[in-house]
């Protein structure tokens, strides 16, 4: 895969808690070039997606994947872990619409918080909205993981971590830990 591996930014960093700009012209070389390293550094960690602001820029740019299968355990504990997977998706200024109220808590870890994880509650069922890597809209509905990871990513677009939706924070704490807890249940 081309481009160029990023350095993901930590919980703390102050672009992390803005609020991301609309992308002007997805077809702009600079925006490409994003697209291809955020491709190349989900790729390179092994992990299901990457917004924008997570490598240092404000825009509204997501990119996710949901593989056919998986080892990371986190993903394993997620009873909604869709098998059928989900292929390489560029998302520019995305949109999301609950298709209903029903929620589903579901483990989650982030890059910008390595290490931690927790349980976080999300729609199960979701429309999203959104310009492709080619500027053309497209629209997809979704159900549990692959809603759950749209969910998680188009938050970043609003300067929102994982732990701020979280309403239980006893099941907040480092991966480790709440996995060895798991497998001795």
């Amino acid at each position: 895969m081309a481009g160029r591996i990023l350095e993901v930014i930590a919980m703390g960093h102050p672009v992390l808690q803005e609020v991301s700009l609309a992308v002007k012209n997805p077809l702009d070389p600079d925006v490409q070039a994003l697209i291809e390293n955020m491709e190349a550094t989900v790729d390179h960690l092994n992990c299901s997606g990457l917004a924008a602001p997570q490598v240092g820029a404000s825009l509204r740019l997501v990119i996710f994947r949901v593989p056919k299968t998986t080892e990371n355990p986190a993903y394993q504990l997620t009873p909604e872990y869709d098998p059928e997977g989900v292929p390489w998706t560029v998302m520019i200024n995305p949109e999301i619409s609950p298709l209903s109220r029903e929620m589903t808590a579901g483990w989650e870890p982030c890059l910008s918080l390595p290490g931690l994880m927790g349980e976080v509650p999300r729609y199960h069922s979701i429309q999203y909205t959104y310009l492709n890597r080619h500027g053309q809209t497209e629209s997809r509905t979704a159900h549990g993981f692959h809603a759950r990871v749209v969910q998680h990513e188009c938050d970043h677009l609003d300067g929102i971590l994982f732990p701020q939706r979280m309403t239980d924070m006893s099941t907040f704490g480092f991966k480790e830990e709440i996995l060895k807890r798991m497998e001795a249940c």
